[in-house]
């Protein structure tokens, strides 16, 4: 059976999508600034800043805290309390790609259109490739779907790449997902077996930093108000065709 739609019908059908889209909340979910209030760049804590969520070191990568404003500075609007959180002792080179750096684990129960956003400092030894792969069940890890494989870029030795971005609005199951998560891993260049540099001029280190700053998970979930105009909507719809 075909069902023809009306110039009220298709117009009823706009009016509530319209108010849907609207009425939906944007909400952080998580974030993580790593500054704990001490007024110092040299600490810091890996307690989130809004939320609920837990940040683990992932293979033999280790930790401290230093300056979120040094060099270009990153996107966190603190100053005299700006601190990142700073990875180091990565693989030797030539060995264990994708193995060692950060991991964030987020519930995203009720929410969906799930973003992720984070600023990443590169020190002119580290590798100047990362990628970053996703959870659904809290232990295997995948980059599938997403846009250049997860892969990111930096390019430049000691600087912030500020706001790097992953929509996984598209990734089944990441939505309303206690069991959500990803991380954040140092790679091999592409298509080679040895890690190189953001800075060119540099040779590959161990000791080499990555930074974190302002780790960001979005999400949308729509009001209670916006489902009830979408309800009525659909019913003037339905009266329509009747």
């Amino acid at each position: 059976m075909t069902i023809l739609f009306g110039r009220q019908d298709m117009k009823s059908a706009i009016i509530a999508t319209a108010l849907l889209a609207a009425t939906a909340n944007a909400d952080i979910i998580t974030q993580w600034t790593f500054n704990n209030g001490d007024g110092s760049t040299g600490t810091g804590t890996t307690a989130t800043a809004i939320g609920l969520g837990t940040a683990s070191l992932v293979g033999g990568a280790t930790a401290t805290f230093a300056s979120g404003n040094s060099g270009t500075g990153s996107s966190d609007p603190e100053v005299a309390d700006d601190s990142g959180w700073n990875l180091s002792t990565w693989a030797a080179q030539g060995t264990d790609s994708g193995t060692r750096g950060a991991r964030f684990d987020v519930s995203t129960a009720g929410f969906q259109n799930i973003i992720v956003t984070w600023d990443n400092r590169h020190s002119n030894t580290s590798s100047r490739y990362v990628r970053f792969e996703y959870t659904l069940d809290g232990s295997t890890f995948s980059s599938a779907g997403l846009a250049n494989s997860g892969v990111f870029e930096g390019n430049l030795g000691d600087t912030w790449f500020n706001n790097r971005s992953v929509d996984l609005s598209s990734i089944a199951g990441v939505a309303n997902n206690a069991n959500f998560g990803f991380r954040v891993v140092s790679i091999f260049a592409p298509g080679s077996s040895a890690y190189a540099t953001s800075n060119p001029a540099s040779s590959y280190g161990t000791t080499g930093t990555l930074r974190f700053d302002m780790v960001t998970i979005n999400g949308i979930i729509p009001s209670p108000a916006s489902a009830a105009l979408m309800g009525l909507g659909l019913l003037a719809i339905g009266r329509r065709r009747r």
